[in-house]
């Protein structure tokens, strides 16, 4: 009898049932990878989303590192964030010459990349190929927002979340992979911190929380070799940063501050209102472009159930499989893996669970292909979620969430990071798996009732075989007679319904926001078309240096491959904010620049009052949707 008991213990808690249908779930996920990558290559070819001057910034920095005259340590007019992506962008500047396009491809790859890692990554978390799919397809959607921070070169934001899902991956491997194949993941796990130190540290919570996993499970051999290799490898990726410290005396973290509006003010109900309110759904994808219905700010709610849900489960089953006695090759009996489990024949020691957690603990199912220590995973899900955190706690204090919060709700854009840890309790809350955690014994549901003693939550060894008549033995005799069928029946199927509506509102609201998102098309097409009629124009009439604003200076001098060099001005004629001095410079020595405004700007206005006070020094020309303003010879 207990050897029946055991044997259907150990099919019970998988977390992917064996149906005919299973073999779909790779060809589904190749075919959403596909389609995320189709999609957003679709909108570069139709010149969305559409680009800007702090873009025009990067890739002039790759034209210039494809030309051997630079090699800028950071973003050109400031002393923080590195300029990867030209660096990445210019080899393809080099074979192909620089345009926008050549300068996107690289974050299509970015995003490529991040897609692959989130499927390995969840899949190593929870073994669940169905749930891998899941994220898969939300993250081949992309609103506005998302599909910004994915595509535009403009500093930091193609590159982030790849690394972030890099990072989490190479922890669990080194805290769950083999001793003999770590020396290579701690270097890459090392490199891939420090350069994002440098490119970009809005990423660095999830460095933190990561690495803590890495200092609770691996810390003796931190002390050792690994140790010194990762700090090596971590100095290298940090080596831009590093030195200009070192060789300036600067301090790039005041500047990062300085960035953030640390010196601003806004007030705490306008920074809670963008952080925790407008921040997520826009951050995450959830809204139509540059704004939020009311409707779509039902995430701003959900968001932190979801990461109490999910910090509360993987905590649980860190705690309750760190408390099992260890064996003597380290984990707890009921840490090891389900291969480990069949070769010995002996079942697992906790019940199979309602499935609002990561794996095989209370409340939780064995993942199907998972294939390490389950506590390794719930620490990495607690990472994730604790990144999540942080990024909120950072972004809220900042000014940027009170004064800015539509725009600065791309600092959220490393939440992504943490989707398979906050989406995985409703996933298998929605899959129904039915046993109760050790902490509620009264559930008398059927895989209670099938799992015999084990599902107590402890082996009974011998006293099992007398208890075996009774399907309930090992639950105590007043949590049966205190358990009628409205606590087996209602709970579950109320919870169930709960998950499957929060998923579906996910996926449905992401899909409006993705449609939103391709009606930008047209627009975009037809503004980059009006500034390739700009830029013709200028080349036509012999103008080769300019001034302009801030959002048409480096756009245009980019586009024009510095044909036509431009320098900033504000609204009132005054020098403004030039990201690279030696622009100002050439205008400054030109014998006769002319000027740029968008038509019906600031700008353009005051300049109009300036050419009718003095008609004889500028003449102006219109050419769809800009005003040249050329000077008389």
């Amino acid at each position: 009898m207990t050897t029946g008991v055991r044997q259907q213990r150990r099919a019970a808690p998988c977390a992917l049932p064996g149906t005919r249908w299973a073999g779909l779930a790779g060809p589904l996920t190749v075919a959403a990878i596909v389609a995320g990558v189709g999609y957003r290559l679709w909108l570069l070819l139709h010149d969305t989303p559409p680009t800007n001057s702090d873009e025009a910034t990067m890739g002039l920095a790759a034209l210039h590192i494809a030309q051997g005259r630079q090699f800028p340590v950071w973003f050109y007019g400031q002393e923080y964030m590195g300029p990867l992506e030209a660096y990445l962008a210019a080899p393809v500047f080099a074979l192909a010459g620089p345009s926008v396009l050549g300068l996107r491809l690289p974050a299509l790859a970015l995003y490529a990349l991040f897609v692959l890692l989130a499927w390995r990554l969840t899949l190593r978390l929870t073994g669940d190929r169905w749930f891998a799919l899941l994220v898969v397809a939300l993250l081949a959607l992309g609103s506005d927002r998302i599909v910004k921070n994915q595509l535009i070169a403009g500093g930091g934001y193609p590159e982030m979340n790849p690394a972030g899902m890099a990072l989490a991956l190479l922890a669990y491997d080194l805290v769950a992979g083999r001793p003999g194949r770590r020396l290579p993941r701690w270097a890459a796990w090392g490199f891939l911190a420090g350069l994002m130190a440098w490119v970009d540290p809005l990423v660095l919570p999830y460095v933190a929380a990561t690495g803590a996993v890495l200092l609770g499970f691996r810390w003796g051999e931190l002390r050792g070799r690994a140790g010194a290799l990762l700090g090596l490898a971590a100095a290298l990726g940090a080596a831009p940063l590093l030195g200009h410290g070192l060789l300036t005396g600067r301090n790039p973290l005041a500047a990062l501050v300085a960035a953030g509006g640390g010196d601003q003010s806004a007030g705490w109900a306008d920074r809670l209102h963008g952080a925790l309110v407008l921040g997520p759904p826009l951050g995450m994808g959830f809204c139509s472009p540059s704004h939020c219905a009311t409707w779509q700010l039902w995430w701003a709610a959900a968001l932190p159930v979801l990461l109490a849900a999910a910090g509360v489960t993987a905590w649980r089953t860190l705690r309750t499989l760190d408390a099992e006695p260890a064996t003597p090759d380290g984990p707890p009996a009921a840490a090891r893996s389900g291969a480990a489990r069949s070769a010995s024949g002996a079942g697992s020691n906790r019940p199979a669970g309602l499935g609002l957690g990561g794996t095989d603990a209370p409340g939780e199912r064995r993942p199907c292909d998972a294939d390490g220590d389950p506590r390794v995973g719930a620490a990495i899900r607690l990472a994730l979620v604790l990144g999540g955190v942080a990024t909120l706690a950072v972004y809220a204090v900042s000014s940027a969430a009170g004064r800015t919060p539509v725009e600065s709700s791309r600092y959220l854009s490393c939440l992504l990071i943490s989707l398979p840890a906050l989406l995985w309790p409703l996933w298998t809350a929605a899959r129904g798996a039915r046993s109760r955690a050790a902490a509620d014994p009264a559930d008398t549901g059927p895989d209670a009732r099938t799992a015999g003693p084990v599902a107590a939550g402890r082996d009974a060894g011998p006293a099992a075989d007398a208890r075996g008549a009774d399907p309930r033995a090992g639950v105590r005799p007043e949590a049966r007679r205190s358990a009628g069928p409205d606590a087996t029946r209602w709970r579950p199927g109320v919870l169930r319904v709960a998950a499957v509506g929060v998923l579906a509102a996910t996926a449905g609201t992401a899909v409006v926001a993705t449609a939103g998102a391709i009606g930008t098309a047209p627009a975009a097409q037809a503004a980059e078309a009006r500034h390739t009629a700009l830029v013709a124009a200028l080349r036509e009439r012999g103008v080769r240096h300019v001034y302009a604003g801030y959002w048409t200076c480096n756009r245009l001098t980019f586009a024009s491959a510095e044909d036509v060099v431009c320098a900033v001005v504000d609204d009132d004629l005054s020098p403004g904010h030039d990201r690279y001095l030696p622009y100002r410079r050439a205008v400054r020595q030109a014998a006769a620049p002319a000027w740029v405004a968008p038509v019906g700007s600031p700008l353009a206005t005051r300049l109009d009052e300036r050419t009718r006070a003095e008609p004889d020094h500028l003449t102006p020309v219109t050419i769809d949707g800009w005003r040249i303003y050329l000077p008389h010879p």
